[in-house]
């Protein structure tokens, strides 16, 4: 999924199910990575079965909203290799 669209407003709708998620309205927030970090990291699970991200005219259900998060969550904080070395750094403390 792209994840430019991430910068553009976002209306979020929160419920157990859809028709409760629609029933309380959207938290709109000023950014819809905003509102995907909300929905995953602050919502209660439960919340997220009805959960639907209104970016324009496109409608996110729950699991691209999860999908886009795992995609964020991955930008933020990249793989380090195995051992976790970074390659290609030295720091002054190479054997000889």
């Amino acid at each position: 999924m792209k994840t430019e669209i991430l910068n553009a407003p976002g209306d979020l709708f929160l419920g157990s199910d859809i028709a409760t998620a629609q029933a309380q309205g959207p938290r709109r927030f000023r950014s819809a990575a905003k509102a995907v970090r909300f929905a995953m990291e602050h919502a209660a699970p439960v919340s997220l079965h009805g959960a639907m991200l209104r970016i324009g005219g496109v409608d996110l259900g729950p699991a691209e909203i999860r999908s886009l998060h795992r995609e964020l969550t991955a930008a933020a904080h990249p793989a380090t290799p195995r051992g976790g070395r970074r390659i290609g750094r030295s720091h002054g403390h190479e054997r000889q």
